[in-house]
């Protein structure tokens, strides 16, 4: 007795560890077939994580998800690629060194060695023969490599501009990287500006296509599409330029003021989205920054100091976060500008809201039509003028500012009575013709600055040479190589420019002495095209071969938080489309389908290191197991929701597979061996069998109807809406059934083979959710060969009908009452059997039945008076 309680009681340790091992000496288990297989191929991705140290729970939930995904693919009959990596540069690794007195190096491989513990612990399905890790010269060469090519095609240049600055990671952010006016990595450092020499990815040479391509994306959440819209932000409008007044010379301080070809008047070029307000332009407000200011207040003093307290008002506005919500200042230069259309003077102003590096740092103010103009124009007194109004109204009846563009044009000379968008038309061939203008696309988005002032990076392959300026690396030099011994510090700048044998170098095109680049990529370089050497990791010679990438891309599935909407997903598809037009692809997409997980949360925050709250795996897989521990990620919240963290959760879920290893061994007898009825719906069948001879018991077909309603639940959520949590209620309500009828499983009232094929099928609907207890019960129950390449069970639609449903019965839309009638009936017959209801008599008694409506199948409403 004592022994049979042992075999029943559920101990996941020694069945995971077991199964552990025999994946482990299965180096093919689960590795993907070449271009060549013959099976649909599916590649299914989790976004590589960074080598911190250890995972937590919120990297379980991810991780999960998709391994249930390429475990489900696999018994589709799919050849899935599914490989992990490590996104192995970054900033982390540099302070560890800084605390730890660690090599960045060593720290970061360590930890690499302890996070595949981890997964593998887990039982994770990665094919590591593909494992990528960023950090090491096989792979970061070829992040030289892509440099260079850009830099050949014009896509990779340097200047002189203003970056964000976080203190403490002592390095430069990409616009992207700062959220809220602070550093991404560290969310209580305010972002400063400034001016420093900078390598940059025209990433703007694709804007266009960037954001058309988002309508292709079919697959893609519409959240993480408008993110990347609105980034990207295109608007279409029209350049003018205004004149100055006075005649200047050419001279310093015109760079972005351009000289008219007949005179010497210096051009101001504005952006506008509105041309057709033109008329009603009564100032123009010009950047501090703008150059043109420069000019101006070079011989005005008091000008100058007014125009530098704007520009501080500016910057602490940009390193809040937020520039658009700054309280507008401004200042008069006591210059005018030329208006090109009606030749009007207007005051030329310095506004601290305008930004010099969007559009081209200067606007024209139309208070009448644009709120912000028009709240500016009121605190300074500048005058208003009404050139727009509403099409049905009469003129100055509306309240300004009118800003729709549902209007004609009025005090506009001969474009009077034109509608905005014939007269932007117009006034846009005008520009065009008389030589002050242009139609005009502009984005929001800005070239990716990537240089970075730190080591535990990829090298920039760039010298500079005294005689022949920049000059690239030759490619039979790749990779340069970081320095191993080095002396991290936050201060003075790169830490490789204080490593003479790294920086001093000869010119490959003069020979004389030059400096190497000392500057570093911006980490997220690795992260944009990872996922093309995963399918061919070992190849020496190119980054990946194309006849693989022409097979396995674009990627099927993509799994990754949507914090990573905007930064490594626009530089992902910026980099397939630089690599399409390098020749290397055919592929203008990376990623076919993105889902973005909701987070897990612990404590009302998120679960990360820097909060404190994160919970270990490790912990969980020590107290419940790791099928436990993985389950109840996928089972506490739908996949694109957040999740609470909640221990007990994990309980309950090993509860209820202790329940599942009870129910299979204590019937594990009753199994007749050598047969394989898991193909639930095909002709040779158990459940088919049975119903054809008309042998079955009630019991025995209501399990296989619970059975194949099930799998087709589960199937249906696999293939659609991913939501894995009513999954595992399903089963966990097949597995009550069957609990329930444990009595007639045993007594022989359900047949042998039939809880052969119930007990069969519920191993593989755990195998994706709970892989080591699935092929423990597999194996167990005598299941053929791997449980993983086993066929998914099918659903027998017929089997899984109901042999009576329950249909609702309403009364002047109140429900009275449920009345059963047989799967299939026609309205006739449920309404006799609504009417024919005890309740229902009892209700319409003495009253009449004005109408009867019957939707079959749904629900029945009866109309009395």
């Amino acid at each position: 007795m004592a022994e049979e309680k042992e075999l029943l009681r559920y101990n996941p340790a020694p069945i995971e560890s077991k199964w552990q091992e025999r994946w482990a000496a299965d180096p093919k288990m689960y590795a993907a077939e070449g271009p060549d297989c013959v099976k649909p191929k599916y590649y299914v991705l989790e976004m590589l994580p960074y080598p911190s140290g250890q995972l937590h729970m919120g990297h379980v939930r991810n991780y999960a998800i998709g391994d249930a995904l390429a475990r489900y693919m696999w018994m589709r009959g799919y050849n899935v690629m599914h490989p992990m990596g490590w996104d192995a540069f970054g900033l982390p690794a540099e302070n560890a060194a800084l605390k730890n007195n660690t090599p960045p190096r060593e720290w970061t491989l360590a930890n690499i060695a302890a996070m595949k513990r981890q997964f593998n612990r887990l039982g994770m399905a990665f094919d590591w023969s593909t494992e990528v890790t960023t950090c090491l010269p096989d792979y970061y060469r070829w992040n030289q490599w892509f440099f260079l090519r850009m830099y050949e095609k014009g896509l990779v240049y340097r200047k002189k501009s203003k970056v964000n600055w976080c203190p403490e990671c002592a390095t430069v952010l990409a616009n992207e990287q700062v959220i809220d006016g602070c550093c991404w990595r560290h969310e209580d450092t305010k972002v400063e500006l400034r001016d420093l020499e900078q390598w940059f990815f025209r990433i703007t040479a694709y804007a266009e296509e960037l954001l058309d391509d988002l309508a292709k994306l079919d697959g893609w959440p519409e959240k993480v599409r408008t993110m990347q819209r609105n980034w990207i932000g295109r608007s279409k409008g029209t350049e003018i330029d205004f004149f100055l007044e006075e005649k200047v010379d050419q001279g310093p301080g015109t760079e972005g003021a351009t000289l008219a070809q007949d005179d010497k008047r210096v051009r101001i070029r504005v952006f506008t989205t509105r041309v057709d307000t033109i008329f009603g332009a009564t100032s123009v407000q010009l950047a501090p920054e703008h150059p043109v200011v420069a000019r101006l207040s070079a011989s005005n003093p008091a000008l100058r100091v007014k125009v530098t307290e704007l520009l501080e008002e500016q910057k602490k506005a940009r390193e809040g976060g937020d520039v658009g919500a700054i309280e507008k200042h401004g200042v008069p230069t006591g210059r005018f500008a030329i208006n090109p259309y009606s030749g009007e003077r207007v005051p030329i102003w310095v506004g601290n809201y305008v930004l010099m590096d969007y559009g081209t740092g200067a606007i024209m103010s139309v208070p009448a039509h644009d709120e912000r103009d028009f709240e500016f124009a009121t605190k300074y007194g500048i005058p208003i003028r009404q050139v727009i109004k509403p099409v049905q109204e009469a003129e100055g009846s509306e309240s300004l500012p009118f800003v729709s563009e549902d209007g004609v044009l009025v005090n506009s000379g001969e474009y009077d009575g034109l509608t905005c968008l014939q007269a932007q038309k117009l006034l846009q061939e005008s520009a065009a013709r008389q030589g002050f203008g242009e139609a005009k696309v502009i984005f929001r988005l800005k070239d990716w600055g990537v240089s970075r002032q730190r080591y535990w990076g990829t090298p920039i392959p760039m010298i500079h040479c005294p005689k022949d300026g920049l000059v690239p690396v030759p490619e039979d030099q790749l990779p340069v190589l970081l320095p191993e011994k080095i002396e991290i510090t936050q201060t003075g700048g790169s830490p490789l420019g204080r490593v003479p044998e790294f920086v001093n170098v000869i010119c490959p095109k003069c020979g004389g002495p030059a400096r190497r680049e000392t500057d570093t990529m911006d980490t997220f370089v690795d992260s944009s095209w990872y996922f093309y050497r995963y399918i061919d990791a070992k190849n020496s010679s190119a980054p990946f071969s194309r006849v693989r990438a022409e097979y396995w891309f674009p990627i099927d599935q993509y799994i990754g938080g949507v914090e990573h909407a905007i930064l490594h997903l626009i530089y992902s598809r910026f980099w397939t489309k630089m690599m399409r037009d390098l020749g290397m692809i055919t592929n203008g997409e990376p990623v076919e389908r993105q889902f973005s997980q909701g987070m897990v949360i612990k404590d009302g925050a998120k679960m990360s290191k820097s909060k404190g709250n994160v919970v270990s795996p490790d912990d969980m897989v020590a107290r419940y197991g790791a099928d436990s521990t993985r389950m109840y990620s996928l089972f506490a919240a739908p996949p694109d929701r957040d999740l609470d963290w909640q221990e007990d959760g994990v309980a309950g879920v090993s509860r209820f597979l202790a329940r599942v290893w009870k129910l299979s061994t204590a019937h594990e007898g009753v199994v007749l061996k050598g047969h394989d009825f898991s193909r639930a719906g095909s002709g040779d069948s158990i459940s088919g069998a049975l119903a054809s001879e008309g042998s079955s018991s009630p019991i025995e077909k209501k399990l296989l109807r619970k059975m194949h309603q099930t799998i087709a639940k589960i199937t249906k959520d696999f293939e659609g809406r991913w939501h894995f949590n009513t999954c595992i209620a399903a089963i966990m309500e097949y597995v009550n059934e069957l609990q329930a009828a444990d009595a007639q499983l045993s007594s022989g009232e359900v047949a042998a083979p039939a809880v052969e094929q119930m007990l069969k099928n519920l191993a593989l609907l755990l195998a994706p959710f709970a892989p080591y207890l699935a092929a423990e019960l597999w194996e167990q129950l005598g299941g053929d060969g791997s449980i993983l390449r086993h066929p998914w069970p099918e659903s027998d639609p017929g089997l899984a009908k109901e042999d009576e449903i329950e249909i609702p019965v309403q009364i002047n839309g109140k429900l009275t009452t449920v009345v059963k009638v047989p799967a299939g009936s026609d309205a006739k017959a449920i309404e006799a059997a609504a009417l024919a209801d005890p309740k229902v008599q009892l209700r319409i008694a003495g009253k009449t039945v004005v109408k009867v409506i019957v939707v079959p199948g749904r629900a029945v409403n009866l109309v009395v008076k």
